[in-house]
Parts: structure tokens; sequence; C-alpha cells
């Protein structure tokens, strides 16, 4: 098992076990056979979110509903805004007006002409002088956990499962 050091200003509560702290559910049901990206519904296990999935006019769809591209970039921005304020917090800053705006972008891969994300993150930190900010953005880089994955990849298992009857 390979160990880092804990990064700056993050407090482990004791836990060095490789068990998830939490682990987040969500299905994907409906859409046609033939284009599975143009209706499709996406709801939380706990029901605590229900949205409709549709492919954006950009893309040949009719818009009228949220995409996996902007999903993955609320989620990327939540957790680095976070990540971000939790380490200005541990240094004493206040960064009362900090932005966090992703975007991610779908394109073809060109090494195999399939499809492929991409991340851009843009962090806008008024009134912190912009030394102390990069070196927090720097190290938020570091502790947030989408920019690991984006960088250093992630576990993936797909599996098919029997039906549930």
């Amino acid at each position: 098992m390979h160990t880092q050091a804990p990064s700056p200003g993050i407090h482990h509560r004791g836990d060095t076990s490789d068990a998830p702290l939490y682990v987040a559910s969500v299905s994907v049901t409906g859409a046609a056979a033939e284009y599975g990206r143009m209706s499709n519904v996406a709801r939380t296990d706990d029901g605590e979110l229900e949205l409709a999935l549709r492919l954006p006019p950009e893309l040949g769809g009719e818009g009228g509903g949220i995409n996996p591209e902007q999903l993955f970039a609320a989620g990327y921005a939540a957790c680095f805004h976070g990540s971000l304020m939790l380490l200005a917090s541990r240094a004493g800053i206040v960064a009362t007006g900090t932005e966090v705006r992703v975007k991610v972008s779908f394109g073809r891969d060109p090494a195999d002409g399939l499809f492929l994300l991409g991340a851009h993150v843009l962090v806008r930190m008024p009134g912190t002088p912009r030394v102390t900010a990069g070196e927090l953005v720097r190290n938020a880089e570091r502790v947030c956990p989408y920019t690991k994955m984006a960088r250093q990849g992630i576990e993936s298992i797909v599996q098919l499962v029997e039906d549930e009857d």
C-alpha cells in the first residue's frame, strides 16, 4: 500500500484504512436504444436528486435538461472550491467571494476517434493577494479528489449485474 504525507492543513481522523468515507450512488434510466444520451433520468438512491438528462443543442439535441458534462463540472467545481476554502480557513485566510468555475469539454479522442473529456479549472479569489492565492490553488490541486482523478486516473469497475426481481 502506497501512503502519502498528509496534505497541508488537512487533519485525518485517524482512519488509515482504504475503506471509503462515503459512497454516492446514482442510477440512470430511460432513453431510446438508438441514442442513449437523448433522454434519461438520473436519480440518487437517497431520493435527494432527480434530473432530466438531455443532449445539448451543440451535440444535436434539444437541450431542456442537464447533461453529464455539466454534472461533472458541478461536482469538480464544488470539490475544488471546498478544498480551497478548507485550506484557506486552516491558514487563517478569509477568502470571501472565491469562485471556482470548471469548464468540461467533450470531444474526439485523437488516439482512437472515440470520445474524450477535458477540464479547465478557473479560480477567482478577489481580495486575496495573488501569491497567497496561487499557493492555495496549488495546494488545493493536491487535496481535491477530482483533480487527483483527472491527473492520476480512477479505479473504475464495470460489471453486469443480475436483474432484481
